[in-house]
């Protein structure tokens, strides 16, 4: 059987479904070799009791899960804070799991949804490019936030809150070569990325085709497998790569602020200034960006309200059945000091 119940579980031993929850309970009220015959038929049937089996009185608890891949990424902690009030304040529980990098979102979904019994779910983060099937698998509401994916899916099929990556990372890279800059690198996420580091680069690319330049292979500068993409360390990392070919760029584009700080620190390491040798722009609008020295260029993201909207949907979908929607905001091109005009 797909997914066996505990119901499954007393008929196949042929006891009541109480004297089960005595078994998984390790109640004392229950007889030693009855429990371990119980025992037994969970592990061989794979069967996953529910916390304390108290949600065996219960179909659905009053909780929303928000899934997170790229956990370290320093963009969510604004997001994370918001959804957590907003839920709290609709008198709802918040429960934030974490999703490794070689798990797969909506399998680990899957299994949440059997344990904990949520009301909805928020993706955030990470590259999804599920099938419909899979889509399909997920039988309570759920809302992607800032995931975007290169694949092509039915947008009708879910609901979803983002930016266009690729439009405005066109227009930070446009603003570059506006300022004169002719060669223009990137510090890009990994080569195999199919969600917003890529759309990044492709409005890298387009970017510079539309300026008259053509692209060079040696200028993208992609994260190692073996770190955190949009951190400051990977960053530093990338921007050593940058100062040790022999491109001589005269900018760079960091498809997040992080990778943009932690490649200034390299560039001053080095006995490099910014922007006196290299301008480098970043993306996100974080605080951090507004705080270094110099103030990064970079695409601000609305945080606050894609959050908020990102609530707004899954409750409309919980409380009022509403349909899926979808939602792309604006970012918006916040002019630094770690960019400059050249000749």
């Amino acid at each position: 059987m797909d997914s066996i119940t505990i119901k499954d579980v007393a008929k196949i031993c042929g006891v009541g479904v109480s004297t089960v929850s005595r078994a998984i309970n390790n109640h004392p009220d229950i007889n030693e070799e009855t429990k371990n015959m119980v025992l037994q038929v969970i592990q061989e049937h794979n069967y996953i009791p529910n916390n304390s089996a108290r949600n065996l009185k219960r179909s659905v608890s009053r909780t929303i899960v928000v899934l997170i891949k790229g956990i370290d990424n320093p963009f969510f902690s604004a997001m994370i804070k918001i959804f957590g009030e907003e839920i709290q304040n609709r008198r709802y529980s918040f429960l934030l799991h974490r999703v490794d990098s070689g798990e797969n979102e909506v399998d680990v979904a899957m299994e949440v949804i059997k344990e904990k019994k949520p009301k909805g779910i928020i993706f955030l983060g990470g590259c999804f490019s599920n099938s419909q099937e899979k889509l399909e698998q997920l039988d309570i509401p759920f809302v992607l936030s800032t995931i975007a994916s290169t694949e092509q899916m039915d947008e009708n099929r879910f609901s979803s809150i983002s930016v266009d990556d690729m439009a405005e990372s066109y227009k930070m890279v446009s603003y570059l070569c506006g300022q004169g800059h002719k060669r223009i690198g990137i510090l890009a996420a990994t080569p195999d990325d199919e969600s917003i580091g890529k759309l990044r680069l492709l409005g890298y690319q387009k970017a510079l085709f539309d300026h008259n330049i053509t692209p060079d292979p040696r200028w993208i500068f992609y994260s190692d497998e073996d770190i955190e993409c949009y951190t400051m360390g990977n960053g530093y990392r990338q921007m050593q790569k940058v100062m040790a070919s022999d491109q001589e760029l005269t900018a760079l584009f960091a498809v997040s602020d992080s990778v943009a700080i932690g490649a200034c620190k390299a560039a001053f390491d080095a006995g490099k200034s910014v922007p006196g040798d290299y301008s480098i722009a970043g993306f996100d609008g974080l605080d951090t960006a507004h705080y270094y020295n110099p103030t990064i260029t970079t695409i601000r993201q609305p945080v606050e309200d894609m959050a908020v909207a990102t609530i707004k949907i899954l409750f409309d979908m919980i409380r009022n059945k509403a349909q899926n929607q979808r939602k792309v905001f604006q970012g918006e091109l916040v002019i630094g000091e770690s960019t400059k005009v050249v000749n």
